[in-house]
């Protein structure tokens, strides 16, 4: 019997993807249906926008894992001069909820930042493949890289999203060390980094403006929420109640309170918090074991790739998930400062849904070509047994 021409996609990350999604539109319409009917007489908004999204993020994976991520890589420099012009031009557009981060249609949005998340892992990923050993060169290897990705991140600050240039400097950087980057480089770049960094921060809290420093307060008031329970601390104060209330088994599928106008933005960055208090403690603790088996299994698909690009975009998709996600649960729970970030495949958002499904065909397109390269061999050895 011939080998398939194409490999079949890996089962179970396949398989995690769809229950994530699933689960995800589930929990958007709990979380948002009593707000949007009374806002906008229309429980099902939120659901409906979510749903669209993942129509369209389902037709780019199926695109990205039918064909072979070597011709992904050709488009990568045009699809990045695209992404770049986009978040030029949105900075200069209207501010949404105190930021320029979206392009606005009617009642629906694109966020470009979401999109230039994945492209600069891509573009990176294709840099340092085509450089190969030249890349452990600081001034002909990093620094165009680190140029490529300062500047994205400077757009990003722009806007301003902090949360989204978190995530992009740390995919980067795992990229360029997992890259083969000169760790010496990397040292003393980290060095430079923080010093700047501390610099800017004591700048932005001696001369920033009242919207800087509600940012501020929002980084801050993570360490002792109650002692503003109505102003920085809000959210996370509303955030650890439905927490409480969820106990262990939790209060049942749309029983939920928090989200009937206490914690804001319920369905969006805090829809973990829903989580928590509809399904407890064990609810949640079973969704975060099926997310680190989902991280898992991409990561062992991208490092067992035998090639540069379709390895170091792979490493740079799950690590993106893993931050984001990291970061939200983080935030949520008051474990680290909260930054506005979504969940991934979770969360309201059309522009994250579609990027994270995108994202999985690219890692499902990479999963095909190993099973390909497999079948061949298994062959072999059907065929040896049956001779013998």
């Amino acid at each position: 019997m011939n080998p398939p021409r194409r490999g079949t996609p890996d089962f179970l990350l396949l398989f995690l993807t769809f229950v994530f999604v699933c689960f995800g539109l589930t929990m958007v319409f709990s979380a948002s249906s009593m707000t949007s009917a009374y806002r906008w007489d229309d429980p099902w908004l939120f659901t409906r926008k979510q749903l669209i999204a993942v129509g369209i993020g389902v037709v780019g994976m199926l695109f990205c894992m039918n064909i072979h991520y070597s011709k992904i890589k050709k488009l990568v420099i045009p699809v990045f001069v695209m992404i770049v012009i986009a978040l030029v031009f949105v900075v200069f557009t209207g501010k949404a909820n105190g930021a320029s981060s979206w392009y606005t249609l009617g009642r629906y949005g694109i966020q470009p930042t979401e999109f230039a998340k994945l492209i600069v892992i891509m573009y990176l990923a294709s840099l340092i493949s085509n450089k190969e050993e030249k890349f452990r060169s600081f001034k002909k290897g990093l620094l165009p890289a680190l140029l490529v990705v300062g500047f994205v991140c400077g757009l990003i600050i722009l806007q301003p999203d902090f949360g989204s240039c978190m995530i992009l400097l740390a995919c980067a950087s795992i990229v360029i060390v997992v890259g083969g980057a000169n760790l010496k480089h990397i040292f003393f770049l980290g060095l430079t980094v923080a010093a700047v960094a501390a610099f800017a921060i004591c700048l932005y809290l001696l001369f920033g403006d009242a919207g800087s420093n509600y940012r501020i307060g929002r980084l801050t008031s993570f360490m002792d929420p109650f002692a503003d329970p109505q102003g920085d601390g809000l959210q996370v104060v509303q955030s650890l109640y439905a927490f409480g209330h969820g106990g262990l088994t939790g209060a049942g599928f749309g029983q939920g309170i928090q989200k009937l106008h206490y914690l804001p933005e319920a369905h969006n960055d805090f829809i973990f918090a829903i989580i928590g208090e509809e399904l407890g403690f064990i609810g949640s603790a079973l969704f975060i074991l099926a997310y680190l088996i989902f991280i898992w299994r991409g990561l062992l698909i991208a490092v067992r790739c035998p090639d540069m690009f379709g390895m170091l975009t792979g490493v740079g998709i799950m690590v993106m998930f893993a931050f984001q996600a990291f970061i939200n649960i983080g935030g949520v729970t008051g474990t680290i400062p909260l930054t506005g970030v979504t969940l991934p495949f979770i969360s309201a958002g059309g522009s994250s849904m579609m990027v994270s499904l995108i994202s999985m065909g690219i890692i499902l397109g990479i999963s095909r070509e190993q099973s390909m390269k497999e079948a061949p061999a298994s062959s072999k050895k059907t065929l040896t047994a049956v001779k013998g």
